[in-house]
């Protein structure tokens, strides 16, 4: 089981994305334990803030070092392997490596940045890891953490019905996944590769293989230099180079 602790100044934002499909089915299994932790609740000033004006001046706001802390040191569990990550859109980008690396985790405690950006001694000192998922920035952390929620998720074994569902997904190997098809077999007359329904698990395997390749270098070309191909898989990639010249 891996658990999930939530530092959030909108913990609303979470009750119904949580509550649906496979992460309520995972939750209900006992697999996940999702916590969702309002931040005010240890700001103990009159008015709850969580956040002030920045130093130097400048525009927005930027959340408190204290009441961070003192939730952190609330929920943390110093007996098991916890990671604190905050989502900000100078993090690292979130690949399937790391959360390959995060599902093997215990304890995730995921805060939610929000304004203008957090007190910098919350990044340095009680922060393990900064995460982004992408380059381009939103309101709050909030909608982040459910993509990283829903990916470390997938990856806790008895979520998914099939074990092996993962397997050949995007990214799992580092190319993205080859084609799929289901019945009917002609649609509109457009039809399934015949190979697929030839019953050849052989050929359909390196089907799947040559079409995996070509669909990774013709969408996402970047990946391919942090992939190891195989001999046979330089082959296929030079013939699908040779066919778009």
């Amino acid at each position: 089981m891996i658990k999930f602790d939530i530092l959030t100044i909108f913990p609303e934002m979470f009750s119904s994305p949580l509550n649906f499909s496979l992460i309520k089915k995972a939750q209900e299994k006992g697999l996940l334990n999702i916590n969702l932790h309002d931040i005010r609740n240890w700001a103990h000033d009159k008015h709850k803030m969580t956040d002030d004006s920045p130093y130097g001046g400048g525009c927005g706001m930027v959340m408190k070092v204290e009441p961070v802390e003192k939730a952190l040191a609330a929920i943390k569990d110093r007996e098991t392997q916890s990671q604190v990550i905050l989502m900000t859109p100078q993090g690292r980008p979130l690949t399937q490596k790391i959360v390959t690396e995060l599902s093997e985790k215990k304890q995730l405690i995921i805060f939610c940045g929000r304004y203008e950006g957090v007190d910098e001694r919350i990044s340095t000192n009680l922060v393990d890891r900064e995460i982004s998922i992408g380059d381009y920035i939103l309101t709050g952390g909030e909608l982040p953490a459910l993509v990283l929620i829903d990916a470390v998720s997938r990856l806790i074994p008895g979520v998914l019905g099939n074990a092996q569902s993962t397997d050949n997904e995007s990214f799992s190997h580092g190319l993205l996944e080859y084609p799929q098809y289901t019945r009917p077999a002609i649609y509109k007359g457009w039809s399934v590769p015949d190979v697929l329904i030839s019953g050849n698990h052989a050929e359909i395997e390196l089907w799947r293989r040559r079409e995996s390749i070509r669909r990774t270098y013709r969408r996402r070309p970047d990946l391919l230099k942090g992939i190891d191909l195989s001999t046979e898989d330089m082959k296929i990639l030079e013939q699908i180079k040779s066919e778009d010249t």
